[in-house]
């Protein structure tokens, strides 16, 4: 499962993730033609920005030239390019339904879905001795995926479902109390949250996002220049939250939607690592714009693992039972 850890929506998927283990178009392009033509790009930083595509996972960042703007400026685009400051209050629950990376399939027909730690470190072992004396590696895994079903309720509740091998993976936050259901480590009671995962739980932002009325979350914005971001500029974001935890959040400049987002670092082999998930593939949902795949890694580890939503339901009746201790 999904081992990674950061508005509500990105950060209840990715911190949920974490504790259960595991027409408009997207803002983003990979390629020089995606190159925002406000700035003046140079032959180092089109290499820079193929190279930042590359690596995807906090690149060198390049910084860029862009207009002028303060932050509420910028806020107020972002707000309008979203849907509205209106309209995003209207939406006081939402319910999201698709399917996350949540393993590897073997190449000899098998599949694992959850890998244990003594299991991990001796595949890393076998990779080293086999680079050491030159011998082929084993065909790279495909990655297979799981349905869920996540649900918000304003102004801090979630509800994650994953269905797997016939049981069901449940993890819920009420705003104050959090509990995890994981069956798939063999583990058939509920487990309360963690003092870290209720430490992430309760940084989490409300369903419009970080930037919507910041002011009144006791949020706190900051410019701090542009940089690319996939090749394209942005504006760079330094947002510190009520409780005092930093977060940096990207805005296209183009577009002016939310294109990356840091969280908490997390320790993962004895270093803190920058988490960072990118926002992609933006639809529209009864007049709101909705990022349909979030891709999220650690900062020098390889690879990225990606949720993609493919239903999202406005103002579903959920009672606040359905985010209390589950049975």
């Amino acid at each position: 499962m999904l081992k990674l850890k950061t508005s509500m929506l990105a950060a209840a998927l990715t911190l949920a993730l974490t504790t259960l283990a595991a027409a408009t178009p997207a803002p983003h392009s990979t390629g020089t033609a995606g190159l925002n033509p406000i700035m003046k790009p140079t032959p180092a930083s089109i290499a820079a920005a193929r190279a930042a595509a590359d690596a995807r996972i906090s690149p060198v960042p390049v910084a860029v030239d862009l207009p002028v703007l303060s932050v509420q400026q910028i806020v107020d685009r972002n707000t309008t390019a979203r849907g509205g400051l209106q309209a995003w209050q209207r939406v006081g629950s939402m319910s999201l339904i698709g399917r996350l990376d949540a393993g590897k399939t073997r190449t000899d027909g098998g599949q694992v879905a959850v890998v244990s730690k003594q299991e991990r470190a001796k595949a890393k072992a076998e990779m080293r001795k086999a680079l050491q004396v030159g011998k082929p590696l084993a065909q790279a895994p495909k990655v297979i995926q799981l349905p869920f079903q996540m649900d918000l309720k304003r102004p801090s509740m979630t509800r994650l479902e994953i269905p797997f091998q016939g049981e069901m993976a449940v993890q819920v936050y009420d705003g104050a109390n959090g509990w995890k259901l994981r069956p798939y480590l063999g583990r058939h009671e509920v487990e309360p949250f963690s003092q870290d995962e209720l430490k992430s739980a309760a940084s989490q932002q409300e369903l419009d996002g970080p930037l919507f009325n910041y002011p009144a979350k006791g949020t706190s914005v900051a410019l701090e220049g542009g940089e690319l971001v996939d090749g394209r500029s942005a504006y760079k974001l330094k947002l510190v939250l009520k409780n005092g935890d930093e977060r940096h959040l990207w805005i296209d400049a183009q577009t002016f939607l939310d294109v990356k987002i840091d969280s908490v670092p997390r320790r993962m082999d004895g270093k803190l690592r920058t988490v960072v998930t990118y926002f992609r593939d933006y639809k529209p949902v009864e007049g709101l714009l909705v990022a349909h795949r979030l891709e999220t890694g650690v900062e020098g580890l390889a690879g990225t693992q990606n949720i993609f939503i493919e239903k999202v339901a406005l103002n579903p009746m959920l009672g606040e039972s359905h985010f209390s201790k589950p049975q």
